[in-house]
């Protein structure tokens, strides 16, 4: 099944492949969402694991995925020093998300209105709800057009099979961000169909990153190992700043911390095993 999926990347070219690969994962977010047609909630315990779980996946990705490949392909241009791409990218991803977070309003899940960050507004909740799920998809699909872009290039530590792994590894954690804006906006009062429409909407921006991710390692080879760092420094601090404070604001904290260690587990075998 991957081999056939790694060839069927190869003969579409990185752009192409990083568009379809985030298409799926903006369909899983969909699948994800869709459940608010079958349920109005779900258990404060399952959604804090599931989001423990979407930390887990994303931190695992952002060693085994980018920053390891980052390192390997760095000790050709910096023998004695090839910390420095990955420690400058990985920075510079930190602060990309650091100021769209200081300028774009949102809301975190579990937060109260009044706790809406970014530029002040008077935006409905469902809407910053939005844009917050939005911020956390940008370096998600960012990563997986970078390594389908690095691996394209043939970058020493970047494949195709750890471009897929990838993929799959953000769908499977996208599956509970879809939950995640679709159950509080029907709960809040929403239609079915408007909560699964601003549920799927939430990764309609993966697919867009992803293509932009692809081509600028494509035609700014030099960059490679730099971007690949920035992606994991943009989900780094999209984990710490977003993901794990909304698991613990409440009862749930050991069950949050589990689903983050089987997330990390699992992403961390998908690389390995497939990458």
């Amino acid at each position: 099944m991957i081999e056939t999926l790694e060839a069927y990347a190869i003969e579409l070219g990185p752009v192409w492949s990083a568009f379809i690969a985030t298409s799926f994962t903006w369909m899983v977010t969909a699948l994800g969402a869709s459940l608010v047609f079958f349920f109005k909630e779900i258990k404060r315990s399952v959604f804090d694991t599931l989001l423990g779980f979407t930390g887990g996946v994303m931190i695992a990705a952002s060693f085994w995925s980018l920053l390891a490949p980052s390192i390997k392909h760095a000790e050709s241009q910096f023998p004695t020093a090839s910390w420095i791409p990955a420690a400058v990218g990985f920075l510079a991803g930190g602060l990309f998300i650091f100021a769209l977070d200081k300028f774009m309003p949102h809301l975190h899940i579990n937060f109260n209105k009044e706790e809406s960050e970014g530029v002040a507004t008077k935006w409905h909740k469902s809407t910053l709800l939005l844009l917050a799920i939005t911020l956390h998809n940008i370096p998600e699909g960012l990563a997986i057009g970078i390594l389908f872009g690095a691996a394209s290039m043939g970058m020493e530590g970047a494949s195709i099979t750890a471009a897929i792994a990838l993929a799959i590894g953000i769908g499977i954690q996208n599956f509970p961000e879809g939950m995640a804006v679709a159950m509080p906006l029907r709960r809040n009062g929403a239609s079915r169909r408007k909560s699964f429409w601003y549920g799927q909407l939430s990764a309609a921006v993966e697919p867009v990153a992803g293509v932009i991710g692809a081509f600028s390692v494509i035609y700014m080879q030099n960059i490679l190992p730099y971007a690949l760092s920035f992606a994991a420094g943009a989900m780094i601090f999209v984990v710490v700043e977003e993901v794990i404070p909304e698991t613990q604001r409440d009862k749930y904290t050991d069950l949050a911390v589990l689903g983050f260690m089987a997330g990390f587990t699992l992403m961390m075998i998908l690389d390995v095993a497939l990458g």
